[in-house]
């Protein structure tokens, strides 16, 4: 009852951040009719709404269209003195030299609402190269980053989080089992090397960010990426690994870990 009650105290907000949560998990500008089917509304009540938003410059209307979509000012607003930011400063030219070095491109997650958020990407200097956009959020349990942030979690934490992951509660028992022992086996070894689940050809390498006395605070990925035709795409694994794990020491030293 406290929570429902407290949900209520501020209609005009809570219809505001819906909209803006709506914008941000659609592809396309969504007119206001979609919108307020989106988030199950009447389009009168989110009229006025629409109009505030617009003028303080949190969403845009496309001239011809008339359709909404979010501009860049939470982007900003989200980096603005943020230790993300510091991370990602800290990061760029360390993972700008890896890219350079092993030909492949790489990024940089962390833990964001029980998902994975890439928080800054460096592309490889390749005339092929697989793209991540920054801020993109991802199942854990789907990637390799999100696996190797999962291991390093205090148990008690790790447990508590993925009870509210949908995709490690839908799995069988033996599976959920095989999950864990994954973590476990990453935990032992440092790193973590699979085929991508997300994109057929790319095979990523991932290791933590950080250490057991300050805690695992970023997953750095090389997503290598195999071609035909014996385009040449870098170097091997075990090359990759150990010029990520340079890189990783690289951004410990800078934000102080």
């Amino acid at each position: 009852m406290q929570e429902k009650e407290s949900r209520y105290q501020a209609p005009a907000l809570d219809k505001g951040l819906d909209i803006l949560e709506y914008l941000s998990s659609q592809s396309a500008p969504q007119s206001q009719t979609e919108i307020a089917t989106g988030i199950e509304r009447s389009q009168n009540e989110i009229y006025r709404m629409l109009m505030c938003l617009e003028e303080r410059g949190y969403i845009l209307r496309e001239e011809v269209s008339g359709k909404y979509k979010l501009s860049l000012k939470l982007y900003h607003i989200s980096h603005r003195h943020s230790p993300v930011d510091e991370l990602r400063k800290a990061a760029q030219y360390p993972m700008e030299e890896l890219s350079q070095t092993i030909r492949q491109s790489c990024h940089l997650s962390i833990l964001y609402h029980n998902q994975l958020m890439v928080i800054i990407h460096s592309k490889s200097p390749g005339p092929i190269a697989l793209s991540i956009e920054e801020g993109n959020l991802f199942p854990l349990p789907l990637t390799a980053s999100g696996r190797v942030l999962l291991a390093y979690l205090p148990e008690d934490e790790q447990r508590a989080m993925l009870k509210n992951i949908k995709i490690y509660k839908s799995y069988p028992d033996q599976q959920k089992k095989d999950f864990m022992q994954t973590l476990t086996k990453i935990r032992a070894d440092g790193y973590y090397i699979k085929n991508s689940d997300l994109a057929e050809g790319v095979t990523d390498i991932s290791i933590p960010v950080g250490n057991k006395t300050s805690g695992i605070i970023a997953c750095l990925t090389v997503s290598r990426l195999t071609t035909l035709h014996n385009i040449d795409m870098g170097v091997a694994n075990e090359k990759i690994l150990a010029e990520a794990n340079l890189c990783a020491k690289r951004i410990e030293k800078k934000i102080g870990v």
